[in-house]
């Protein structure tokens, strides 16, 4: 049975979805990285982190929390200093909301 405070996560980090897709769609379509972030805002900074954090949330996760690589560890910062429900929720939440995007 899924919680509802994972339900919530997963909602926290995908109300994000339409700035990672956006900034991500940006360095794709030939502008550089420091060129797509110099003209966004801080937020997609913030999302590309969890955004890039998704195979190291899928290590975590698979490894049952042994393997914390280093993305993950900045991505859990980050949703943490932004959202005051995923300062309430395990790493392990976190990982699985991440992975959910």
């Amino acid at each position: 049975m899924i919680r509802p405070a994972t339900l919530l996560l997963a909602a926290i980090v995908l109300a994000s979805g339409p700035v990672m897709a956006s900034s991500f769609g940006g360095t794709s379509a030939g502008a550089s990285s420091a060129g797509s972030s110099g003209s966004s805002g801080s937020t997609s900074g913030d999302d590309k982190v969890v955004l890039q954090a998704r195979d190291d949330a899928a290590s975590f996760v698979a490894s049952d929390g042994r393997i914390r690589g280093a993305q993950l560890e900045a991505a859990l910062m980050s949703l943490r200093e932004r959202h005051a429900d995923a300062r309430l929720a395990s790493d392990m939440e976190l990982a699985r909301a991440i992975l959910a995007f």
